[in-house]
C-alpha cells in the first residue's frame, strides 16, 4: 500500500485535492468514519502497532454533572448512533487522504488493512431513547474491538450530547406548559448547523413537542411542517397593497385558517380589525401570534377582542419564561420555541474506557473520576414514581423491585430491534417525566437524584485504585 511519501497513480485522489474553499463541507453517510477527532485515529494506530487492536474493550458514555438547574436528563440520539455504526467503513479515497497527511507515516500496514476492511462488529447496551437518567449513569456502553470502540467516540458524543440537551429542554417545556398546550419547534435559524437543526427537530418531537417548522426534518420524519408567517410578509404587502389587513387577507386566501402574526405594528389595533372582519363574516382565523412586547398584557387584551381565537406566542421563550406566563394566568394556547431550545448550557457527556479483556480500568484525575467495570442501572419504582437508582455491575443480581434500565440494542454490528417511531419515544419521554419525583421536575433549584453506588462497585473501585498505586 502506498504511503504519503510514495505516491501511486493507482491510488484515488485524496480529499484534500478536491478543493480548499470549504464549499464541499457537506456531511454524507460515506464520510461518517472520518467525522472524528484526529486522536481517535492516532490511538487506533498505536493500538494496532502494539498488538492491542483486537482486544475487547468496553467504553461508557455518561454525564458527571447535570447542567445547572436540571434535575434529570432525557436520553436521545441512539437512532443516529445506530445509523453511524451501520455505515462505519473507510473508502480507498479516505485512506489515501489520511496517508497523504504524512501524520501516519509510521503506522503499521495492519492499521491500513483494518481501515480498509472496517465494519463495526460490536455491541451497544443503552437506555432506550426517552428514558430519564441522572449523573454518573451510563446512557450507553460500547463493547467492541478496542480500535473500533475508540474511533466511534467523537460521533457518539456529538449526537448523544446534543440530542439529549434538546430532548431534555423539550421535556421540561412540555412539563411546564402542560399536556394541552400546542408547542412548536422553531429553532432551525439558531441551531449550530444545518445538521444540528435536523437533530434538534427530531429530538424535540421525540420528547413531546407537537411539530417543527423545519420542512426537511418534518417531511423526512413523516410529519407535516408547521408555522405561521413572518413580519416581512406584512411589511412587504402593507407597502405595496396598502394596509396590514391586505397582508392578512392575502395570507388567509392562500393558507386559510393559518395563524396570523399581528405584532408587526400595533397588535391591539390589528386584533380590533380582525375582530371586525370576523364579526362581518369576512375572515376565518385559526389563531394569532405575538412575538414581542409584554406577552402577559398583550395576550389578555387580544383575548378580550378575539375571545374565540387561539393565541400563540414566541420570542426567546424557555421553560422559565413559560412558567412565568402560566403563573400570570394569561390566555395563551401555544408556544413557539427556538433559540433557547437549540442553544444554551451543553450536556457535557464523556466517554471513558471501563474494561479491557475483562480487566476493569478507571480514570482517577482530580474531579474527573470514573467508575471501573461494565455497569447496569437498577431502578426502583413505588406507586409509579422513581424512588431510587442503584448503579452496579452487570454481574450483580437484580434485587426485588428493581428494573434494569440498560438493554442490548445493537448486537454484533446489527440492530436488535427495528427503528422506533417518534410517537413511541415521545410516549416513553412522557412516562419518564411523569415517573420523576416532583423535586426533580422543578425548574428552579431541583434536588439531586438518589443514586446509590452498589457495594460490589465500590469494592471494585477500591481494588482498581490499589492496583494503580502498585
Amino acid at each position: 500500500m502506498a504511503t504519503a511519501t510514495e505516491p501511486n497513480d493507482l491510488n484515488p485522489q485524496p480529499l484534500s485535492q478536491a478543493g480548499k474553499d470549504g464549499s464541499e463541507l457537506t456531511v454524507v453517510p460515506e464520510d461518517y468514519s472520518l467525522l472524528t477527532d484526529l486522536y481517535q485515529l492516532t490511538m487506533a494506530a498505536c493500538y494496532t502497532g502494539e498488538g492491542l487492536d483486537g482486544r475487547t474493550a468496553s467504553f461508557e458514555l455518561f454525564v458527571r454533572k447535570l447542567p445547572e438547574g436540571f434535575g434529570y436528563l432525557i436520553a436521545m440520539g441512539l437512532a443516529q448512533v445506530f445509523e453511524y455504526l451501520e455505515q462505519f467503513r473507510f473508502s480507498e479515497v479516505q485512506i489515501a487522504s489520511l496517508q497523504a497527511t504524512g501524520i501516519f507515516s509510521r503506522a503499521s500496514d495492519k492499521f491500513w488493512s483494518l481501515l480498509a476492511d472496517a465494519r463495526f462488529q460490536g455491541n451497544i447496551w443503552a437506555v432506550p431513547e426517552g428514558t430519564a437518567v441522572f449523573a454518573n449513569e451510563p446512557l450507553l456502553r460500547v463493547e467492541a474491538p478496542l480500535w473500533q470502540a475508540q474511533i466511534v467516540e467523537t460521533y457518539l458524543l456529538n449526537t448523544i450530547n446534543y440530542q439529549t440537551l434538546v430532548a431534555t429542554r423539550s421535556a421540561r417545556i412540555r412539563d411546564v406548559a402542560g399536556p394541552e398546550a400546542s408547542i412548536l419547534e422553531f429553532g432551525t435559524r439558531r441551531a449550530f448547523s444545518p445538521q444540528a437543526s435536523l437533530w434538534a427537530a427530531r429530538a424535540a418531537l421525540a420528547a413531546g413537542m407537537d411539530a417543527t417548522s423545519n420542512v426537511l426534518a418534518a417531511l423526512k420524519l413523516g410529519r407535516k411542517p408547521s408555522g405561521t408567517m413572518a413580519h416581512a410578509l406584512v411589511m412587504a404587502l402593507s407597502a405595496t397593497e396598502g394596509s396590514e389587513m391586505q397582508a392578512f387577507r392575502a395570507f388567509q386566501h392562500y393558507f386559510p385558517g393559518s395563524p396570523l402574526l399581528i405584532d408587526t405594528y400595533d397588535p391591539i389595533e390589528a386584533a380590533r380589525k380582525i375582530a371586525d372582519r370576523l364579526q362581518a363574516g369576512e375572515m376565518e382565523v385559526g389563531g394569532v401570534r405575538l412575538d414581542s412586547g409584554d406577552l402577559v398584557q398583550l395576550s389578555k387584551q387580544v383575548q378580550e377582542l378575539l375571545p374565540d381565537v387561539p393565541i400563540f406566542v414566541s420570542g426567546d421563550l424557555d421553560e422559565w419564561k413559560i412558567a412565568e406566563l402560566k403563573a400570570s394566568g394569561c390566555p395563551i394556547d401555544g408556544f413557539g420555541i427556538g433559540t433557547k431550545l437549540v442553544t444554551g448550557t451543553p450536556v457535557n457527556g464523556v466517554y471513558k474506557i471501563v474494561e479491557i479483556d475483562g480487566v476493569p480500568v478507571m480514570k482517577n484525575s482530580s474531579g474527573k473520576v470514573s467508575y471501573p467495570g461494565r455497569k447496569q442501572i437498577f431502578r426502583r419504582y413505588q406507586d409509579g414514581l422513581i424512588v431510587g437508582d442503584r448503579l452496579g455491575l452487570v454481574s450483580e443480581a437484580i434485587q426485588p423491585g428493581e428494573v434494569p434500565m440498560m438493554q442490548l440494542l445493537f448486537k454484533e454490528g446489527q440492530r436488535v430491534h427495528p427503528p422506533e417511531m417518534l410517537e413511541a419515544i415521545a410516549e416513553r419521554t412522557r412516562h419518564s417525566v411523569a415517573s420523576l419525583p416532583p423535586e426533580l421536575r422543578r425548574i428552579n433549584r431541583p434536588s439531586g437524584a438518589s443514586v446509590e453506588i452498589s457495594d460490589p462497585l465500590q469494592t471494585l473501585t477500591a481494588e482498581t485504585l490499589q492496583t494503580y498505586k502498585m
